[in-house]
């Protein structure tokens, strides 16, 4: 039976729901309470700033207000500090007179009329606290080095929590790595020291974000020390601690330093932030990693922070429960720890809170109050603040649990209800209205509105309504010939009326009908549908010569009710401010062309609704010689006049000079500005060369001058003298500064920067900026402030990256310039939070793999997404003879890529990779560590090939496997020819080994013939690079005999007695010239004594007489022979050292006497071999001759 009456309870509330919806009231009628504003539940203040407790409501009649404090009713009147702002709720606390705290407590304001009250929420007002760091002195740490280290925080508790982060005397962050971290609580862990982190300056710093203020420890030393490496002093500095007797620190698995234990539990909250640490030490350091043991890692909502330490999820919700393990893990061995996670929920939402409803009279209608919470919350209800319970009876309201059904509402049921649904976590609070009302319904829409789209668009005409009843839309067009409720029309539940592709035939007066029974009332709008906006003659590529001008066509054809405006731009950015840059109304003149205008250039049509855009390039080359021209330039224009005098235009007349034979092609208009830019002329316009007049358009606030150049085919004429002056009256700016843009350069700013106005675009004096912003898709109020000397605006305290809108307007002592167009631009980056999810490969041969992840969310990065990039590492060959190798590349992928190529890779290797996001500040955690293994490839070269043995017919090869095996190998093939004196090459001969061989015996060779060998190796993938080697089989000694011997040859022993001869001839003729000389005293001993050496020759065997080959080693005859077996030298033997002057022998310049005159006079007695000075002899020479046969 209950669960009849639940079902039919159900039914009723499904029925009733479609008779009522939310409206909003317009505030001309009868209606309860509605609060708009009100502080937020936990509401922390600044102690050093007057309290303002926000409670804004609406509501026909305006409400009253009043206020409980800790339950009780809060009587303002009898507090002098407290005051409540006018038609208003607020209070305003001044806590001059009276501390801060002693208004702490929790707050209610309760907003009533003559229909009914409206509550707020339960307000907990709390006073910010910073308190200071307890004093302590902290005595030094000292560590061995690769031991464990924790530096403790433990900063002073405050309110809110304070943000923790460590710096050093500078100022400085402190680096931290995978090695060293930050943990949540704010200890510094160290997983092993290094001596590198010895320093003095380890200071924490709190920072308390409520006030602004921060908080500094004492400093910490640490000194980290290498056993090994302390000499005796450091040795007596640390005397008889027990340091020194511990063993060096050896490399150790990792274990955990926090969590302890191999279990722990985690209580979160629904809809909060879960957050995970575990820190590990060992050597070498450790690396984390986290998987749920129970599921899946939400992937939108997980990052990694502090090294892959802390496991962060956003926004948690109940199938965030479960175990969640982490892993330290290094080359030692690894360590594991599980945290159990359980989620508990303060109430929300599980539809929409309760809505107000408006009823006419008679109507039904339903107020449901539907939420959920771990554990259950329970849902009471309330009627103008009084439990329902004891509120006046009324037969129209029953009360089901979370829902209030009412049926056959009357006049005088209006009130506002209260859904209060709470558990030991929270707790939720909604007010919502009934109104019982009689009203005809009324259009909300302005009348005679003007809806402006793009043909093929899409257009939405509103027709926002209130009635009670309820009242129906009906559209029509025109003639009202039948309604707009089918093809192409949509009629949507808020009465909007949405035509998807909007034509021509659809524009037109259309009427939007209300009416229920009380009345109906209509109200007309207008479409217009406009022709889209088309560039018809786009610019063109242009090659043009320096120094020539250039003209870019830009044709557009637009809806003539619109007016375009044309912007031009060089490689997407503005103009260079130039005057040689002439912007005409549909072309882009550049004069005088140099390199730098090469470039892109864009030309862009606006219009209010649309635009079109084309580019061109140009690009610039060197002038090509020309013949010389014969021709000149024209003579200056003469007698310029002002005439037609206006605010913003005057005439000007001139008389051209001669033309020289060359007609007038134009005329130069330019100007100088002696208020504003005196000693500079810019060009204004130009007319055609038949024409002596030109009407110019001027500038408020300007003092000019104008002048007039001639053009003809040789070129500008000179400039003309100066016309008289001309003085604009000031006015009002006519634009507002172009180029603004909003960017950060810290992740809680926003710079606002914008191009200036010119003086002459000031249009008169005191020029100055209103500067606006708000942020984006909001409809808050514009803050606004007024910049003078300046182009930028600095907003500080900003959301990290957030859109905003952005307005800057000219204003001057005569007025404010027009509506400024809103830009976007966006606050600060900060480093990414979260990590690529779904990261996987696809290996698609030995030396290339493709990389996949998912793309970051947009919010998580935090910042313009630049791309992503890929770290990745060979870990190691697969073969197991090949080292280990870790050497980190980074591959990067600019803008929003899902996947990349890893080229490049080694074969048959294991590779890991991750992947991370970036932005403008930097990058953002890695993803989890992948790996992928790459197929075999061909392998390298065997390492070296050496030939060993060589013997007659064969010799031995030797070689090592190749560095890169590639593969595993599965052979080797070695290829061998001969290869003659000539390098010709002969058959190749080939023999397949087997890969464990590592040397071969080739036999059955040729002797004396050299060889080539080429031996490569071999995998499943095919045959790798060969090396090659030379060698030569040894010359067989048998055969060797059998040849010739050259010596006993005719031709050779004729040649060596000619050669004999020839000698002897030239000696003589020596020894003729030096006795016809008579120059020494030495020259009778000469005659005198015959020389023993001089021999008659033999002619039959062309030797002299009693000297062979055989007696190379015999005394010559009639020569003395010492007992030491060295030649004594006869007196007559002469040198030129006996008469040189000194007891050295002298060289000549020439070097003529090198190896024949050396050595000491006394040292001639005793001289042996070649050190001898005599004289050469026919018999000397014979025994070099003959030694050398």
């Amino acid at each position: 039976m209950m669960e009849r009456r639940r079902m039919e309870a159900a039914f009723l509330v499904v029925v009733l729901g479609h008779l009522a919806t939310a409206l909003e009231v317009p505030l001309d009628l009868p209606q309860p309470p509605t609060i708009t504003h009100q502080s937020p539940k936990d509401y922390i203040i600044d102690p050093r700033e007057n309290i303002i407790i926000h409670c804004e409501a609406k509501g026909n009649p305006h409400p009253s207000f009043s206020w409980t404090r800790n339950g009780t009713h809060f009587d303002i009147d009898q507090d002098a500090n407290v005051n409540m702002r006018a038609h208003s709720g607020t209070l305003v606390v001044d806590i001059s007179r009276e501390k801060a705290d002693h208004y702490e407590g929790v707050y209610q304001c309760t907003a009533r009329n003559s229909h009914g009250t409206a509550v707020s929420n339960n307000i907990v007002v709390r006073q910010s606290r910073s308190p200071l760091w307890s004093k302590e002195k902290i005595k030094p740490i000292v560590v061995q080095e690769g031991v464990s280290l924790v530096l403790p925080c433990r900063p002073p508790a405050g309110l809110p929590p304070p943000i923790i982060f460590w710096m050093d005397n500078n100022f400085q962050r402190l680096p931290q790595s995978s090695r060293v971290s930050q943990s949540l609580n704010g200890d510094l862990y160290f997983s092993n020291v290094l001596r590198e982190d010895s320093r003095s300056d380890y200071i924490c710093y709190a920072r308390f974000p409520h006030t602004q203020t921060i908080q500094q420890k004492q400093p910490i030393t640490v000194k980290v020390i290498n056993l090994d490496a302390i000499n005796d002093t450091m040795a007596d500095f640390y005397n008889d601690t027990d340091l020194f007797s511990e063993d060096p620190v050896d490399e150790r698995k990792p274990t955990f330093l926090i969590p302890s234990g191999l279990f722990s539990v985690k209580m979160v909250l629904r809809g909060q932030v879960l957050e995970m640490e575990c820190i590990a030490e060992g050597l070498p350091t450790p690396e984390i990693s986290w998987t749920k043991v129970s599921g899946y890692l939400p992937a939108k909502r997980t990052s990694f922070l502090h090294y892959q330490k802390t496991l962060r999820i956003v926004n948690v919700s109940e199938s965030d429960a479960g175990d969640y393990r982490c892993t330290a893990r290094n080359r030692h061995g690894s360590a594991q720890h599980t945290i159990s996670v359980s989620v508990i929920a303060a109430p929300y939402w599980i539809s929409d809170p309760p809505r107000n409803l408006v009823l006419a009279p008679g109507e039904n209608g339903v107020l449901t109050c539907r939420a959920s919470g771990t554990p259950k919350p329970k849902i009471t209800w309330a009627m103008n603040g009084v439990p329902i319970e004891n509120a006046p009876k009324d037969l129209s309201r029953k009360v089901d649990g979370d829902t209030i059904i009412f049926t056959d509402v009357q006049t005088g049921s209006s009130a506002v209800y209260q859904c209060n649904i709470s558990n030991d976590y929270g707790y939720l609070l909604s007010n919502a209205f009934v109104n019982v009302l009689s009203e005809s319904p009324r259009v909300l829409t302005p009348a005679n509105k003007v809806y402006q789209v793009i043909k093929n668009h899409p257009a939405l005409l509103d027709c926002t309504t209130f009635g009670s009843p309820i009242p129906i839309i009906t559209w029509f067009k025109e003639s009202r010939s039948s309604t707009l409720d089918g093809d192409p029309y949509i009629l949507h539940d808020n009465g909007t009326l949405e035509i998807h592709v909007a034509q021509a035939r659809n524009s037109g007066k259309y009427t939007c009908v209300a009416q229920n029974s009380l009345g109906n009332y209509e109200n007309h709008v207008y479409l217009e549908v406009k022709d889209p906006t088309r560039i018809l003659k786009q610019p063109e590529y242009k090659v043009v010569q320096r120094g020539r001008s250039v003209v870019f066509e830009c044709k557009v054809k637009h809806d003539p009710s619109l007016i375009p405006i044309m912007t031009w731009l060089k490689d997407d950015g503005e103009l260079p401010d130039d005057e040689r840059l002439v912007r005409g109304p549909d072309s882009l003149t550049i004069t005088d062309v140099t390199e730098n205008d090469a470039g892109v250039y864009t030309c862009i049509m606006n219009t209010t609704l649309d635009h079109d855009s084309a580019s061109a390039k140009l690009t610039v080359v060197e002038v090509t010689p020309t013949p010389a021209v014969d021709y000149e330039r024209p003579e200056p224009p003469t007698d310029l006049e002002l005439t037609d005098q206006k605010k913003r235009s005057v005439q000007l007349t001139w008389t051209p000079g001669d033309e020289h034979n060359s007609p007038i092609q134009k005329f130069l208009i330019q100007y100088e500005d002696l208020l504003h830019h005196r000693g500079h002329w810019h060009n204004l316009t130009e007319v055609p060369g038949t024409k002596t007049t030109a009407h110019l358009k001027l500038s408020p606030y300007v003092h000019y001058l104008f002048r007039v150049l001639a053009l003809n085919a040789v070129g500008f004429s000179s400039p003309s003298f100066p016309s008289r002056m001309y003085k604009t009256e000031p006015a009002a700016p006519d634009e507002n500064p172009t180029g603004v843009q909003g960017f950060g350069t810290e992740h809680d700013n926003l710079v606002i920067s914008w191009k200036p106005l010119s003086g002459l675009q000031s249009n008169g004096p005191g020029l100055h900026y209103k500067v606006m912003w708000r942020q984006n898709l909001t409809d808050s109020d514009w803050t606004t402030v007024v910049v003078s000397n300046n182009s930028k605006f600095v907003v500080s305290g900003t959301p990290t990256f957030v859109p905003y809108q952005l307005k800057v307007q000219a204003v001057n002592q005569h007025g404010a310039g027009p509506e400024p167009a809103t830009a976007i631009g966006y606050s600060g980056e900060d480093l990414p939070v979260a990590a690529p999810e779904n990261v996987w490969s696809v290996v698609l041969n030995s030396t290339l793999a493709e990389v996949h992840w998912d793309p970051v969310p947009l919010k998580l990065i935090r910042g313009h997404l630049k791309g992503y990039k890929v770290y990745y590492w060979r870990e190691r060959s697969l073969h197991k003879h090949n080292p280990h190798h870790v050497q980190k590349q980074i591959l990067t992928f600019s803008g929003n890529h899902t996947h990349g190529m890893l080229p490049g890779l080694h074969p048959f290797s294991l590779y890991s990779f991750n992947v991370r996001v970036f932005n403008g500040k930097g990058e953002g955690p890695s993803s989890r560590t992948k790996e992928f293994e790459t197929p075999e490839g061909v392998p390298g070269a065997p390492t070296f090939l050496v030939v060993t043995n060589p013997n007659l017919d064969s010799l031995t090869l030797e070689w090592s496997p190749p560095h890169d095996r590639n593969g595993r190998i599965t052979g080797y093939t070695l290829k061998y020819q001969p290869v003659n004196n000539s390098n010709e090459p002969g058959p190749v001969k080939e023999l397949a080994l087997s890969a464990n061989e590592t040397s071969v015996t080739l036999r059955s060779l040729k002797y004396s013939t050299r060889y080539k060998f080429y031996l490569n190796a071999k995998t499943d993938r095919g045959a790798g690079p060969a090396i090659s080697q030379e060698a030569t089989t040894i010359i067989d000694e048998a055969v060797a005999s059998r040849q010739v011997d050259i010596a006993t040859q005719g031709w050779f022993i004729g040649l060596m007695c000619a050669i004999a001869l020839l000698i002897l001839i030239l000696l003589i003729i020596c020894f003729i010239q030096r006795n016809k000389g008579g120059k020494y005293p030495v020259k009778e001993k000469e005659d005198a004594h015959t020389d023993p050496e001089f021999q008659p020759m033999k002619e039959d065997d062309c030797t002299f007489g009693e000297y062979s080959d055989n007696e190379d080693h015999k005394p010559l005859k009639g020569s003395r022979t010492p007992s030491n077996g060295t030649v004594k030298r006869d007196d007559s033997d002469d040198s030129l050292v006996d008469y040189g002057e000194g007891g050295d022998g002298q060289f000549n310049e020439d070097g003529s006497f090198i190896g024949q005159y050396s050595g000491k006079r006394a040292s001639r007695d005793t001289g042996e071999g070649h050190e001898s000075s005599e004289a050469p002899s026919p018999i000397n020479a014979m025994n070099s001759l003959n030694s050398f046969v």
